[in-house]
């Protein structure tokens, strides 16, 4: 018997057990419980409450009702939003009209609003979610206080059965036989603890593993309400912008195309601008300074990709030479609804941040960000509603800094995203002939500089 003291007293040493003469003091993770000496045959028998247990069984089932009738909700809602966007993809590829204007706005609104219920009812899950977690977390950690309990009263016994001495048991007039008994009680009990002990580390794990989820689920819920302010400054940005076309148009399909044509002078008159000051700009692209064509250093701007015009010498640039001067787009454009979340496409300094139509109205990139990354790069956000950073602010890769419209040079909606070597391009002012007496103030840079966005970007989603 004696060789299970060794095995008590490590066994209270790795449950942070203090063994004594006037009992066992057993440190839990929710209580401290002081027991009094038993003995062997009369450990105490502790039962859960039948009533808390049943009602913790219903409020389990109701809340598993509620994800699963909340999983229903967003799968619908889901595909709601699927087939709006499907309708949205197919609008802006029809020819320019006020019409389609304006039914890709109106579809536009409807969308921003399926996702804003959508959002709701993702944080509503999470909120059932965690509700659900906790409980566990609370049965849990109740089980684990019982089954502690239980195993420092085996301990207590397993001690004061190894501290009565065999010669003494002799004397007081115990048989062999009898002795014999006990230790097979003996070894029994601490079979039964082995077995408590072993329960209790799993139940440790599992409320270990839930805390972790519960701490990521909040994580998650925190993000759904981020988003879900996004949305809603989505949606003011689409319904001011609907109110702004049937302004500006007055309802007249003459006024719309009379409103393009005029953007369209005005973007040619600023590129002129543009190519005779950066002919004289003296900037250089530092050799070397570049990251390899195709490391993918970059992250897309958009979580949704539909590329609507390409880099470089497009066939609408080709089309349009009195636009682009026969140098081709400096970027590429994205198809993004007005309201639509842009991101930072890598971790940077916010170089600065402008309006050209402050300067003239309709001719360039209208609401801008300029970004300079640590690698070379530099990167341009055109046609913004809203510009939701600052000159000289560090931003993480993914990071909203925005949201899309059509400020600027834009006969519809879309995000204008370019890349510049930045050794070979600044922010800088310079004289607008257009709109004569106005001074435009944004990122420029030599020829060389402006480079394929495709080419620093991952695979076409």
């Amino acid at each position: 018997m004696r060789s299970f003291s060794n095995f008590v007293r490590h066994t209270a040493k790795l449950l942070r057990i203090r063994i004594g003469t006037s009992g066992i003091l057993f440190v839990g993770c929710a209580a401290i419980l002081a027991l009094s000496p038993i003995s062997i045959g009369h450990l105490p028998e502790i039962h859960a409450d039948t009533a808390t247990t049943t009602l913790a069984l219903t409020d389990a089932s109701d809340t598993e009702a509620q994800i699963n009738q909340s999983n229903a909700q967003i799968a619908q809602l889901k595909q709601e939003i699927a087939q709006l966007q499907t309708q949205l993809t197919a609008t802006s590829k029809q020819k320019q009209t006020l019409q389609s204007a304006i039914t890709e706005t109106n579809l536009n609104i409807k969308k921003i609003t399926t996702s804003i219920t959508l959002t709701n009812a993702q944080i509503t899950q999470k909120d059932i979610e965690i509700k659900k977690i906790n409980g566990n977390i609370s049965t849990t950690t109740s089980e684990t206080n019982q089954v502690q309990y239980e195993v420092g009263a085996s301990l207590q016994a397993l001690a004061a059965q190894d501290d009565e001495p065999l010669a003494l048991s002799l004397f007081t007039g115990e048989t062999l036989s009898q002795l014999f008994d006990d230790a097979a009680s003996l070894d029994s009990l601490r079979i039964g603890l082995e077995q408590k002990i072993t329960e209790l580390t799993s139940l440790k794990t599992t409320l270990q593993t839930s805390k972790t989820t519960a701490q990521q689920k909040r994580a998650d819920l925190a993000s759904l309400q981020q988003q879900l302010s996004q949305q809603k400054q989505g949606l003011a940005i689409a319904r001011d912008t609907q109110t702004q076309l049937l302004a500006v148009t007055k309802n007249q399909e003459s006024n719309y195309q009379a409103l393009i044509t005029q953007k369209q002078a005005q973007e040619a008159k600023f590129e002129q601008d543009l190519l005779t000051y950066q002919s004289n700009l003296g900037l250089k692209v530092t050799a070397g300074s570049l990251p390899p064509s195709g490391s993918q250093p970059l992250q897309w701007p958009l979580d949704s990709i539909r590329i609507t015009q390409y880099f470089g010498n497009t066939p609408f640039a080709t089309q349009n030479p009195q636009i682009y001067n026969g140098h081709g787009h400096s970027g590429v454009d994205f198809a993004a609804s007005p309201g639509t979340p842009v991101k930072a496409a890598r971790s940077g300094i916010v170089l600065g941040t402008g309006n050209t139509d402050l300067t003239c109205p309709n001719a360039s990139y209208g609401k801008w960000i300029f970004i300079k990354h640590d690698d070379g790069l530099s990167t341009i956000y055109a046609h913004l509603s809203v510009i939701g950073v600052t000159q000289g602010q560090q931003v993480t890769t993914g990071q909203v800094i925005g949201y899309s419209d059509t400020t600027g040079y834009a006969t519809g909606p879309h995000l204008h995203f370019g890349v510049f070597a930045s050794s070979g391009s600044e922010i800088s002012s310079f004289a607008s002939q257009g709109c004569k007496g106005k001074t435009y103030t944004m990122p420029v840079g030599d020829l060389s500089a402006y480079l394929n966005p495709l080419s620093y970007l991952p695979p076409a989603q």
